[in-house]
């Protein structure tokens, strides 16, 4: 896990990139990568990349970025993992390529020389990169097909400057920072930045399982070589794998390093299972890290106890981290700071981040993505059935906004929108993670800033064909998951809030082969959910943990954080984010 910087003058009129801006740009990614730092120039100045190194694979020397090929005219910096690398090592070696390292870096870098963007189909994991193609006289950039990743996009028609967080690109001081309505709109709407949305109108995320180049003669192309729109509707073939073998197969790709590998340990079935399965095939005892607070000890609440049980059942080396609510508010500016773009989640895993570096760790195992995958959320049955009840209301024109214009003065906003959007799956998917309802944005913001974000979002209008054609409510609900909360919350707020501590977190249940073997059950009849997932570990789950009833991680953030209300935390995170450019 590292930071990337990149700066490409691609037009003949644009002024050389300047190696101070990069400077600044990768220093503001220092806790991504303290463990190296490196920089390029290449094409006579038009090209400089920046890098921030955590080393996880190929320790030293022979790891470190920017790498350049063996011909000076390929060079590239890299975010991420590889976990097949070693298989694409090999038959890069069976067709004679020579290799110098054994890093997932050169694998990347010499497959690109040999099959060019083809080789991003061929990589499993979790990466963002860019790369410079001195045969072709240009620079790419890609990212991985879930999202997992982030890599960031400026490009003023003359230059493009790409980096791993929005904040590193504004440290450079070579972009406008006029807002996108879009983002702030999305943020309120959602409790996070949308993609491809950032807070400014100069800032785009990459769109994830896509490639973008652009050359020296200013020409721009793009491909797709992932698109989970369209794996979750491809026609299926009869599984060519149990579950048991495809989750076993994740994780032992997710143990690849050379250095431990942990695993956040709540007391959950996603994270017991992946503690189970890592204990189970990992090559040394694992280290479990459990976040507990002192406010909940001896409460149902409290996941320590049932962590520790799980931790003793499968021997790993276990540490439980026990927080007061003070330590909560005590960190906020800090918390604040960190943030690449406004969030109103990611304060918990910023903290179990904290606590696992603290004892030593470089990366952990999350079981982030198994509630997507496996319809955990109770979304799953909540949704389906407010539309089952309110869906036929949905054929009277004008019904929904007239009773929530006469509502709306009596009851919360959600319950007000009830016969507006509890009609349809996709519109019910809105109300229930929404955190402002769209009408209200204009109070809580900038009025025309709030109709135009909202235009240019849609959020009816994609939440509708994200859903589309995927056969039955859990596809549908699973899909928008995924595509939404799932990528724009979740993988962001991992990459930041472990980066922020110079943790790489892993997330097993996020994998493209594991997302196939489930989409082939699926399609055979054989849907499997979160028991089907647990009944995987060997040896089984502890019997408390299969019997606890789902909870989610319940911490009241807000008001530890100095806020009486999830809202009003939004409202903190986003003036914090924005007071210094907007």
């Amino acid at each position: 896990m590292c930071g990337l910087a990149a700066l490409f003058s691609y037009r003949a009129d644009a002024p050389p990139p300047d190696a101070a801006e990069l400077a600044r740009m990768t220093g503001a990614m220092t806790r991504r990568g303290p463990d190296g730092e490196g920089v390029w120039s290449g094409a006579e100045g038009r090209v400089r990349l920046g890098h921030r190194r955590l080393s996880i694979i190929e320790l030293g020397e022979p790891g470190a970025q920017p790498m350049i090929a063996d011909d000076g005219k390929t060079a590239i910096v890299f975010n991420g993992e590889i976990y097949n690398y070693r298989a694409l090592r090999l038959r890069l070696e069976q067709q004679g390529v020579r290799l110098r390292s054994h890093s997932d870096t050169e694998v990347i870098l010499e497959g690109y020389r040999l099959l060019g963007p083809d080789i991003l189909a061929q990589l499993r994991g979790m990466f963002a990169l860019a790369i410079w193609d001195g045969e072709r006289g240009g620079i790419l950039a890609a990212r991985d097909g879930l999202g997992i990743k982030p890599l960031y996009v400026a490009d003023d028609g003359r230059t493009v400057r790409l980096a791993s967080q929005v904040k590193a690109l504004l440290a450079g001081g070579g972009i406008e920072t006029a807002p996108d309505p879009a983002g702030h709109a999305g943020f309120f709407l959602w409790g996070h930045v949308p993609e491809p949305h950032t807070l400014y109108r100069s800032i785009r995320a990459l769109k994830p399982g896509t490639w973008e180049r652009w050359g020296l003669d200013g020409r721009r192309d793009s491909g797709a070589f992932f698109d989970l729109g369209a794996e979750l509707r491809r026609p299926r073939q009869a599984p060519r794998a149990d579950l048991k073998s495809a989750l076993e197969d994740s994780v032992a790709h997710h143990l690849v390093a050379d250095v431990p590998v942990g695993v956040f340990l709540s007391a959950g079935r996603d994270s017991t299972t992946l503690a189970a399965m890592a204990a189970k095939l990992g090559t040394g005892k694992v280290k479990s890290v459990t976040l507990a607070f002192e406010e909940f000890a001896g409460t149902p609440k409290d996941e320590a106890p049932l962590a520790e049980l799980a931790a003793r059942h499968y021997a790993t080396e276990h540490i439980t981290r026990r927080i007061p609510g003070g330590d909560f508010a005590a960190c906020r500016d800090q918390i604040l700071a960190d943030m690449d773009q406004p969030t109103i989640d990611g304060v918990n895993v910023w903290f179990v981040a904290r606590a696992a570096r603290e004892s030593g760790l470089k990366v952990a195992l999350s079981g982030l993505g198994g509630d997507e995958l496996f319809a955990g959320y109770d979304n799953f049955t909540t949704i389906p059935r407010i539309v089952s009840v309110l869906g036929p209301s949905g054929a009277i024109p004008g019904l929904g906004r007239g009773f929530r214009a006469l509502a709306g003065h009596f009851v919360r906003p959600k319950l007000a929108g009830l016969l507006e959007l509890g009609t349809t799956l996709p519109d019910a998917y809105l109300l229930r993670r929404g955190l402002f309802m769209p009408w209200e944005l204009p109070q809580v913001m900038d009025a025309d800033m709030a109709r135009i974000g909202l235009e240019a979002l849609a959020p009816r209008l994609h939440l509708k064909r994200a859903a589309a054609g995927l056969g039955d409510d859990v596809a549908a609900i699973s899909a928008l998951e995924m595509q939404f909360y799932m990528r724009n919350q979740l993988l962001r707020d991992a990459d930041w809030a472990g980066m922020a501590h110079s943790l790489e977190i892993r997330v097993p249940l996020v994998d493209t082969h594991l997302l196939d073997a489930v989409l082939d059950l699926r399609a055979a009849g054989r849907t499997p959910g979160k028991a089907d997932m647990a009944a995987c570990a060997d040896p089984g789950l502890p019997t408390a943990i299969l019997e606890r009833p789902k909870t989610g991680f319940f911490v009241p953030v807000a008001q530890w954080l100095g806020e009486s209300s999830l809202r009003g935390w939004a409202k903190r995170v986003h003036a914090a984010l924005c007071e210094e450019t907007l």
